[in-house]
């Protein structure tokens, strides 16, 4: 009974201070932030990672890769930096750290100027391996790299979504 009172307590004071979750879909628009995420178009980007960082955000975002029916357009430019930092008394290579950092550009669908623009950075690291086992390194080194494909792509969603969440606050 105690644990009872307890939770009901908790839940009227969430209730009083303004808590809405951000997934909601009491928005004065109507629609919730998961459907306006889904209206996003990522446009294609290069390279190997390019393709991976776009397949994360289309199945965060729900996103069905058509720009046709797309409100709103996702632009992005990716860097990749790959640093030695371990070595070997004969200077051999032992780890690398792998940065990944992606620049977004959230345009609306007939527009030039973006809505929302932003820089999100994502750090791994990897293992090089003794020389009979090669492959175990380019393993480890594409694994790194999808790691933080898939940190900037939940990171970008997370950012999109508390835009989205606060341009429906703030309709008429």
């Amino acid at each position: 009974m105690k644990r009872a009172l307890i939770v009901v307590a908790g839940m009227l004071l969430l209730e009083g201070c303004g808590f809405e979750p951000l997934y909601g879909n009491a928005t004065p628009m109507g629609t919730g932030v998961s459907t306006q995420l889904s209206t996003i178009y990522v446009e294609p980007i290069s390279e190997r990672i390019g393709y991976d960082l776009r397949n994360d955000l289309l199945d965060r975002l729900d996103g069905t890769g058509n720009a046709s029916n797309a409100r709103y357009r996702l632009k992005l430019y990716v860097t990749e930096l790959e640093e030695p930092v371990v070595f070997t008394p004969n200077t051999s290579i032992t780890r690398y750290n792998y940065t990944l950092t992606a620049h977004y550009d959230l345009i609306a669908r007939d527009a030039t100027q973006p809505l929302k623009s932003g820089d999100v950075t994502a750090f791994a690291a990897y293992n090089v391996a003794a020389s009979p086992y090669l492959y175990s390194t380019v393993a480890a080194q594409r694994d790194a790299k999808t790691r933080a494909a898939n940190d900037i792509a939940e990171r970008i969603r997370i950012e999109l979504a508390v835009y989205l969440r606060q341009v429906a606050q703030n309709a008429p």
